[in-house]
């Protein structure tokens, strides 16, 4: 019996994982999402020490997902994900029909996600005198950039002569260009004097390597506490919606913003109709109407 950390896994555990992490580094998962299932697929391996993952049904990955809601109190979320490792393991390692749980995609409250006002983004960004953190917040803000997705960014793949930044493999392994703001340009330059990166436009503590996820997380915290903001529970997906919602009320039509946003559907997209305040601000009640086109 093999010991990863405090979790028992035998040898037809290893085995088990070793062949999912194959088929998802051949299917060119992201090296996050081959994390998550590997991580979930190891816990339910230890939760049936005894059961050979191959003999694991599709009943006892359901009696585990009722286990982690009822025992650990897990949230929808985590479960959803480990009911998607499974299916990945059960389809593509075993070759059996695997069936996630429609209870785990039942109705449930959909909260509208944070947005920065204008006047905040800006705030947060004056805030900030490092110049590698202040570029880094700018540029994403500027480009609507997921947090991976910044922290992939290569030098190579910001254009100045054509002013495009192309990000690569993002999510649904879809690359695609954004606008390189003329302003964030010159910005990016004196970064670049002062801090010579190598290989990614921003390096973390090994020289060449990218800047860990947590660190850029991190990062816009510390900003956020200098703006006073701290209580928002802002993110940095949060300046994502932002970008989006900004653009919105700044008059670009949806099927811009949706090929910015690198979303796969229009769908996506619509929900940013309702965070535009400028959008609901303009809309004229009925009743208004109505009341004036009275006769006196």
């Amino acid at each position: 019996i093999y010991h990863h950390g405090k979790k028992t896994v035998t040898p037809f555990a290893v085995n088990a994982l070793q062949r999912t992490s194959d088929l998802m580094a051949l299917g060119q998962y992201s090296d996050l999402t081959r994390k998550h299932y590997l991580n979930e697929l190891r816990f339910l391996f230890t939760y049936y020490p005894d059961i050979r993952p191959s003999q694991i049904t599709a009943e006892m990955t359901l009696n585990y997902l009722v286990y982690l809601v009822k025992t650990l109190g897990c949230s929808k979320v985590k479960c959803k994900m480990a009911s998607q490792s499974f299916s990945f393991f059960f389809q593509k390692v075993l070759g059996k029909p695997y069936k996630t749980p429609p209870v785990l995609f039942g109705a449930h409250q959909k909260k509208l996600p944070a947005v920065m006002t204008p006047e905040e983004m800006r705030t947060v960004l004056h805030t900030v005198t490092n110049i590698k953190h202040r570029t880094l917040l700018s540029l994403l803000y500027s480009t609507g950039m997921r947090l991976s997705e910044i922290a992939n960014l290569k030098i190579t793949e910001v254009d100045s002569k054509q002013m495009l930044i192309r990000i690569t493999a993002g999510k649904g392994k879809k690359d695609r260009y954004v606008p390189l703001s003329p302003l964030l340009l010159n910005e990016l330059r004196l970064y670049y004097i002062q801090y010579r990166p190598e290989k990614f436009l921003f390096n973390g503590a090994g020289k060449g390597g990218k800047y860990a996820p947590r660190t850029i997380q991190r990062v816009l915290e510390m900003a956020l506490i200098k703006a006073g903001l701290q209580n928002k529970h802002y993110s940095v997906h949060t300046i994502r919606h932002s970008f989006a919602t900004h653009l919105l009320d700044s008059g670009t039509d949806l099927q811009a913003i949706q090929q910015l946003m690198g979303h796969q559907h229009i769908s996506q997209t619509v929900h940013y109709l309702h965070l535009s305040t400028k959008r609901m601000q303009k809309i004229v009640s009925p009743y208004d109407t109505l009341m004036q086109q009275q006769q006196p």
